[in-house]
């Protein structure tokens, strides 16, 4: 047995996101517009995806864009550390120049596609494995018509996609990544299937323009920026 449907959901923005600060897993928590964009992303998935069971990361971002959703289905938010984001080391906290500038080779294979090397950073693979053995662990005890939602980080979902999908995470760069309080939609297979999860859509959100999901609910007063 294991849920029909599985949602694999981006927490929302974060300070660190709009600085373009590497997070990794420091603790840092939601920002004001990532706290408009959770209860606007709650809305948007629970009008499509009512789930049997949530479960979140344990870093706050992720804990509360999940307890935005809960609440409205009528859930409780389980935590699972094995669902936090990829570790990045030394290199958490830093801007992208600030990590090319002390680890320029470092830096400029890990833009290239290698795991980081002498950081302490978490490898590809075992980001994936973690997962997505916590992820089909908690799928596995529920029903066909059941939905289990995955409230977790950028890079740790799209590894997790990539090896549900029967792709190698370590070489694979076919999906790109979730724009904040974005989700991925997998369903089951038949179960002599390979893989055993399809991708039924993906980086799909509340719907609004990009620029406006980015600024938060006051886009239109920035300077320069139309609201129509």
């Amino acid at each position: 047995m294991t849920a029909g449907t599985i949602v694999l959901l981006r927490h929302g923005r974060t300070a660190y996101n709009h600085s373009k600060r590497l997070q990794g897993q420091i603790d840092i928590p939601l920002d004001d517009v990532g706290r408009w964009q959770a209860e606007q992303g709650a809305n948007a998935l629970a009008s499509s995806h009512t789930a049997t069971k949530v479960v979140a990361s344990d870093l706050q971002r992720a804990l509360d864009t999940a307890t935005a959703y809960a609440k409205l289905v009528g859930a409780d938010v389980e935590p699972d550390v094995r669902l936090r984001e990829r570790s990045f080391g030394e290199w958490e906290g830093l801007s992208g120049e600030e990590i090319a500038a002390r680890w320029p080779a470092e830096h400029a294979a890990w833009r290239a596609g290698a795991d980081p090397v002498r950081a302490g950073a978490e490898s590809r693979a075992a980001v994936a494995e973690r997962m997505s053995a916590a992820v089909l662990e908690h799928a596995a005890g529920l029903g066909a018509e059941d939905t289990l939602v995955v409230v977790s980080h950028g890079a740790a979902i799209t590894l997790t996609l990539t090896l549900l999908l029967g792709q190698d995470p370590v070489e694979w760069r076919g999906i790109s990544g979730l724009h904040n309080v974005h989700w991925s939609h997998l369903h089951a297979a038949d179960p002599q299937a390979h893989p055993a999860w399809r991708l039924v859509a993906h980086n799909v959100g509340a719907g609004y323009p990009l620029d406006h999901w980015l600024a938060g609910p006051d886009w239109n007063l920035e300077p320069g920026v139309s609201g129509e």
